[in-house]
């Protein structure tokens, strides 16, 4: 007990200054196009975009960290609500869609049947559409991210794979840490949340998350959801 104790304290620590350095970057641009205008009056409308452009970013920041926070409490303050798991992960595949055919890239769905239950739909939602994206966005140029939903008896499955570098096999286990970001993926952007939060929406519901390296290259995510008994009764 005492070992969890001074690991979850360390965690904390390590949390606290990530959250430190992640804010100290957008208020020092913030602070620095203060600064050009005060020098120069007449730069007022280009450095307002780059104002605008750095408060979003904190607003985005400080949301995802609020959901963090909620998460981590086991808690979410919204009902439960009855969701197709297979109907929502197709729905958040085709929007991804269009995000990844604008960078050259593909999203294929595939979801037979249906796999009703009830969950806290903005949690779950985020989640997948977490992972899916996560996945467009680090799959190779001209590849095509695989999506397939299914139901396993009393379990939804949502495997999503892509044809990225993938992540050191010493990292699995790390990427769904809050502000983690793989050592082999440069120019990364985001605040390395995304993953982290689509894990504790997952545990909140008494679900898995798990990446495997794929054989050829690529990552690939892995959730797993109880379907709630009454449901599948009612079935």
């Amino acid at each position: 007990m005492a070992r969890q104790v001074q690991a979850l304290i360390g965690s904390q620590r390590r949390l606290l200054h990530d959250v430190s350095h992640e804010l100290r970057s957008p208020l020092a641009r913030l602070q620095a196009a203060i600064g050009l205008v005060r020098q120069d009056p007449a730069r007022l409308d280009a450095t307002l975009g780059r104002i605008e452009r750095e408060a979003v970013r904190l607003d985005e920041l400080v949301g995802q960290l609020l959901t963090l926070a909620r998460l981590d409490s086991g808690r979410s303050d919204a009902p439960l609500e009855s969701v197709d798991l297979i109907d929502l992960a197709a729905a958040i595949a085709d929007d991804a869609r269009f995000e990844a055919r604008a960078l050259g890239r593909e999203v294929n769905f595939e979801g037979p049947g249906e796999a009703e239950t009830m969950v806290w739909g903005e949690l779950i939602q985020r989640a997948f559409e977490n992972v899916i994206r996560n996945a467009v966005k680090y799959t190779a140029d001209g590849s095509c991210v695989e999506v397939r939903a299914l139901r396993e008896g009393d379990v939804f499955v949502l495997r999503v794979g892509d044809r990225g570098p993938g992540v050191p096999a010493a990292e699995l286990g790390l990427m769904f840490e809050p502000f983690y970001r793989a050592g082999n993926v440069g120019g990364a952007d985001g605040f390395g949340l995304g993953l982290a939060i689509a894990r504790r929406a997952v545990l909140v519901h008494g679900g898995t998350i798990v990446a495997v390296n794929r054989d050829g290259g690529g990552l690939m995510v892995e959730i797993r959801l109880p379907i709630a008994l009454e449901m599948a009764q009612k079935e």
